[in-house]
């Protein structure tokens, strides 16, 4: 059985929040995907609200767009401590991070929540704009860092 690349990494030693470059995938026809781990809350010790973190990927799936290209997907972490963003390309880290702290200001301006009805979303009721804007800040406030060991 293979072992998942994210299993492989010992979430007792980093420190978020950080950017990391997981992996640069090649397709059989040439094409290369990005794999980043945004990991905002450090690993076993802190997580999410899921109204909060529901709410903040409504709110990184739209702005990002808007400071990244290629962008093909954006996925909470089952441990709701980040977030997995998969981009066309070999893309660089710092570019990531740039692209995410822009988005995050984005997010601390917002007035209302993207995708926040029944037809929109499979869980439209459990969004906090709220507290996906205090998520949002405390990273901010605290800086992505590249080297995930601090």
């Amino acid at each position: 059985m293979q072992k998942v690349e994210s299993f492989k990494l010992d979430h007792t030693k980093v420190k978020a929040p950080y950017v990391r470059k997981c992996c640069v995938l090649d397709g059989l026809k040439g094409d290369k995907v990005s794999k980043f781990d945004l990991r905002f809350l450090q690993p076993n010790s802190e997580t999410f609200g899921t109204a909060a973190m529901h709410g903040l990927e409504h709110l990184l799936a739209t702005y990002l767009r808007d400071t990244l290209d290629d962008i093909i997907d954006l996925s909470p972490m089952g441990c709701r401590t980040g977030f997995y963003l998969i981009l066309w390309g070999d893309v660089e880290s710092l570019i990531v991070k740039k692209g995410l702290e822009e988005a995050l200001k984005m997010v601390l301006k917002s007035t209302e929540m993207p995708a926040a009805t029944a037809v929109e979303c499979g869980n439209y009721k459990d969004l906090s704009l709220f507290g996906a804007k205090e998520y949002a800040r405390e990273a901010l406030e605290k800086g992505f860092a590249l080297n995930i060991y601090g």
